[in-house]
């Protein structure tokens, strides 16, 4: 994978998938670590990003919805 997965499913999907080939390998492979790493790395980005947005949204949509400062509902 590369910068070019775009979705939070994929994303949190590849990181899955890349968990699983490091917990099921018997041998280490070295070789095959860097790539994996990053793209986990580039994966974790996209997730961490978009759990950011959707906090800042709620967020946002939360104060939206409180009466202002000094005043009760």
């Amino acid at each position: 994978m590369n910068d070019t997965v775009k979705g939070f499913n994929a994303a949190y999907k590849s990181l899955q998938v890349n968990a699983a080939k490091l917990r099921n390998q018997e041998d280490l492979d070295i070789d095959s670590l860097v790539p994996i790493v990053e793209e986990s790395a580039a994966a974790y980005r996209v997730c961490k990003e978009r759990i950011a947005a959707v906090r800042s949204a709620l967020e946002q949509h939360l104060k939206e919805g409180e009466p202002p400062e000094g005043k009760s509902a």
